[in-house]
């Protein structure tokens, strides 16, 4: 959670906590972003005030949805999906094929 200050509006204060931590990385681009529910929780807000926040960066183009599947980080760069996407405990993967999926 965050300490919330009382002279600005919540929806604020956790769009600006959630763009720093897309621009930090902490969020990787083609991962995860808290959803409604879990935004929610996590800062102690209302499911509509997470939808206000979760509306702002869609129309700022940092993160994305997949309907069905969930949101997600977007390329810092295009505002789009990555090309590829590295997984989270491999940073360095290659993206040449196994020998077995050949």
């Amino acid at each position: 959670m965050i300490d919330f200050r009382p002279d600005q509006p919540k929806s604020e204060q956790v769009l600006a906590e959630m763009r720093r931590r897309i621009k930090a990385g902490v969020y990787k681009p083609g991962h995860p972003v808290p959803g409604e529910p879990r935004m929610a929780e996590e800062f102690g807000i209302a499911r509509r005030t997470a939808r206000k926040v979760i509306n702002a960066l869609l129309d700022e183009g940092l993160i994305y949805t997949v309907k069905n599947i969930g949101t997600f980080a977007a390329d810092p760069a295009t505002g789009q999906p990555p090309e590829h996407i590295t997984r989270q405990d491999d940073p360095d993967e290659d993206d040449e094929p196994s020998p077995q999926a050949q």
